[in-house]
């Protein structure tokens, strides 16, 4: 544990909380967030459903040669999905319309494998979101049953497919393409048309988030474990639908587009339900969540319903369990009722935002230091009394830009010395700092150690998890 002694004299000295808010907000910097990438992140948690002829085969990946048949949901119910996600705290579910056998689970005009129009499951999934949570679709370009697959052909059917989705059933808030690109009926694999796809969508709905890689709208976290990365820039660099620098999934400090992490994973071993398996456990699920949502990613959670065409009870039960967990650890901030202060390298850092910003739950209220202040920028949170601590939450306000490269928590014991418990890099819309193991104190510090612009946060709040 690295020791570190602040001159707490000199800290004191003359601070003085500012209220009065500023006559100008500060310019953006680098690349930002559009209002619908804003809106997107602030749902933190969505339900991927993957649902389809593999639920029945008990395949992950079909063929594309399983007869229309074999698709037979019992006791079909979307509006059972959707109560299942709103009990769990999600804001949307993405239902995998079309997956890499080619089967559509509406009645499509461009392709002879799919539903019958009496059972059009993706017209029942966007009646039963309507009015409660979001709907987004998964329409995959490959397709091991269309003939056209692997022509210039194909490129067109797949852009009418996805015209007749958003016009017909639309809006959805997000369209996932998913980077699978196989063989198809005759045996070669398809070029795709990037941009033919992605203006038929934006075209239709300009707010739909893209889904794919790298992006437009969101891009791949790089994995399916359920993590970004441990510095998660929501910032990339693409040129001609390719990354231009080896980021891993991590972003890119300089990239010139905002392209947010995703972080897509299953509830269950795999992505469609199969009956020999069962559901991740909630201290699993918590893991999951603070590698995606407390690194600056949006978690989408996949939960496959069954071949009833429901969520299977012992998911919805460990979900509403999840959601449980994580009100009680985050429903009580320690900090509601501290006392703030900030400095720049032991002086009183000037700012025109009120640092009691930070406590509030309001997202559009922030504080930052003066303009040049970018680096040692130290916050001391002090407490009422000793409390008990394992859990740090910072939000930067990324409709201006992130910034925080690097920071350090620490905190003062009974010997009132600072000692450093954790250090990061990245922070972005949310990051959740757990510490190594609790601890007991009254003054908490977090130090902005580098950050490319002025730091602007707009929360920080503490919790215990015990």
């Amino acid at each position: 544990m690295k020791k570190v002694v602040y001159h707490l004299s000199t800290l004191l000295s003359g601070v003085i909380l500012l209220s009065a808010c500023a006559s100008e907000s500060p310019m953006p910097f680098g690349a930002v967030p559009s209002t619908a990438q804003l809106e997107w992140q602030r749902m933190e948690i969505n339900m991927f459903c993957h649902f389809g002829p593999n639920t029945f085969t008990g395949a992950e990946w079909g063929s594309g040669e399983e007869k229309e048949e074999v698709f037979a949901p019992t006791d079909l119910d979307c509006s059972q999905w959707v109560d299942v996600a709103e009990a769990a705290g999600m804001k949307g579910i993405i239902l995998t319309a079309k997956h890499h056998d080619g089967f559509c689970l509406w009645p499509s005009s461009y392709s002879t494998h799919t539903v019958t129009k009496n059972n059009d499951v993706l017209r029942q999934f966007t009646d039963a979101c309507h009015g409660r949570v979001k709907a987004g679709v998964y329409i995959s370009p490959w397709d091991r049953n269309h003939p056209a697959y692997g022509s210039n052909e194909y490129n067109s059917v797949f852009a009418n497919t996805l015209k007749e989705v958003h016009s017909l059933y639309g809006p959805f808030f997000e369209q996932w393409f998913d980077g699978a690109c196989g063989e198809g009926p005759n045996g070669k694999r398809q070029v795709y048309d990037w941009p033919l796809f992605e203006g038929t969508v934006l075209n239709i709905n300009p707010s739909c988030i893209l889904f794919s890689d790298v992006g437009p709208g969101c891009r791949w976290v790089g994995n399916e474990e359920g993590r970004a990365d441990e510095t998660c820039w929501s910032r990339l660099e693409v040129e001609n639908g390719m990354r231009k620098t080896e980021s891993g999934g991590g972003g890119d400090i300089n990239g010139s587009q905002w392209i947010p992490a995703e972080v897509d994973v299953s509830i269950r071993p795999g992505w469609f339900w199969h009956k020999d398996e069962h559901p991740k456990t909630v201290e699993e699920l918590m893991e999951i969540y603070y590698n995606s949502v407390g690194r600056n990613g949006l978690l989408l959670l996949n939960v496959p319903p069954d071949d009833r065409g429901r969520i299977p009870a012992e998911d919805s039960a460990m979900l509403a369990a999840f959601r449980a967990e994580r009100d009680r650890i985050f429903n009580h901030d320690l900090a509601q009722d501290a006392t703030i202060y900030a400095f720049v390298n032991e002086r009183n850092a000037n700012s025109r935002y009120p640092i009691n910003n930070l406590l509030d739950t309001a997202y559009h209220t922030y504080w930052m230091p003066s303009d040049d202040d970018t680096s040692y920028v130290t916050l001391m949170v002090q407490l009422p009394e000793e409390r008990e601590i394992d859990i740090v939450m910072l939000q930067e306000y990324i409709p201006l830009g992130q910034r925080v490269s690097q920071f350090s928590i620490g905190y003062k014991n009974h010997e009132h010395e600072v000692l450093v418990l954790a250090q990061g890099t990245t922070i972005g819309y949310k990051r959740i700092i757990r510490l190594p193991h609790p601890i007991r104190t009254q003054s908490l510090y977090i130090t902005i150690e580098h950050a490319l612009a002025p730091p602007i946060l707009n929360r920080l709040s503490l919790h215990c998890s015990k």
